[in-house]
């Protein structure tokens, strides 16, 4: 072995006797070199010892010193693998999931869904009288006629929800097809009583979780009015058969998923579209005002439906 590595080995201090004389030689080497110098600095000496060993030695020297080592190439192998691995981790970035933000969920997916019934009951009182709001469109003047009316109907309805929550920001809600049976009280005016058919579409306007939902709502239908105008009365209805337009807008509060109640004003008009002219002019009725109404769903709530 050259000096030069002989001196180094020298310099290595020295362990306890009363222990490390019972270990072997290349057990006690391994240990001074381990506590002597960095591990990288240990296997390019072992190298150089491994080499020199081999071209020097005898053949049964060589498989000795092959065997030693191995062993302690193992055991500094057993040593840097953990020093390796824990660099790695160090530089291992953590993975952090970001989770996108679910949406609230809305109450009112249990009271505004698909295929639900409602039972409706509104009452209202229209004293306001004004011109014809369409007259612009079939040519008329916008005149007001001096016979005044006030009506109060009544309004026992079927309401059938179309469909399911949609729409974009202001504009989402649902819609409601509404079947009525009317019956409007005239305490003024030369008529007594008007029964109809109506038929009409309501438009909810559904904030999530709100309670209340604006609506836009329009109806027609037709029916009878005990017509005065051929008994001579002026200004009064030309014929018994007529035809209603009404439009209005509100607001519906729900108290529950199966009860709610509405508040909003109604334009109602009730004409013959011509019918009586030219024997009896058609001076038709304009009015409007208040209406309120109370709805209650019909039948099971909408999990029961599996919806």
């Amino acid at each position: 072995m050259p000096s030069e590595q002989l001196h180094k080995l020298a310099s290595l201090p020295q362990p306890s006797r009363s222990l490390s004389s019972r270990k072997p030689a290349y057990v006690r080497l391994m240990d001074d070199i381990k506590s002597a110098w960095p591990v990288e600095q240990a296997c390019l000496l072992l190298q150089d010892l491994r080499g020199r060993l081999l071209s020097s030695a005898s053949t049964p020297l060589k498989t000795m010193a092959k065997r030693k080592l191995r062993l302690f190439t193992l055991a500094l192998a057993s040593l840097t693998l953990p020093v390796m691995s824990m660099g790695q981790d160090s530089n291992a970035q953590p993975q952090v999931e970001v989770s996108q933000p679910s949406k609230p969920a809305d109450f009112n997916d249990d009271i505004y869904y698909r295929n639900k019934l409602e039972y409706s009951h509104e009452l209202g009182v229209l004293p306001a009288n004004i011109p014809f709001v369409f007259d612009v469109f079939v040519g008329d003047n916008y005149t007001q006629k001096p016979l005044h009316y006030t009506l109060v109907p009544v309004f026992p309805s079927l309401r059938w929800q179309m469909g399911k929550l949609n729409g974009p920001g202001i504009l989402r809600g649902n819609t409601d097809l509404t079947l009525t049976l009317s019956y409007t009280a005239i305490p003024r005016g030369p008529e007594s009583h008007y029964e109809a058919f109506d038929l009409g579409f309501r438009r909810n306007f559904v904030h999530r979780n709100w309670r209340t939902a604006p609506y836009l709502e329009a109806r027609t239908g037709a029916g009878f009015i005990d017509a005065q105008g051929p008994h001579g009365v002026a200004y009064a209805q030309g014929q018994d058969f007529t035809f209603t337009l009404m439009v209005g807008s509100g607001a519906r509060y729900n108290f529950s998923p199966r009860y709610s109640m509405a508040l909003g004003c109604t334009y109602m008009h009730v004409s013959n579209l011509y019918l009586s002219e030219p024997k009896y002019t058609d001076n038709g009725i304009n009015v409007y005002g208040p209406m309120v109404g109370f709805n209650m769903r019909i039948g099971k709530p909408k999990h029961s439906f599996g919806q």
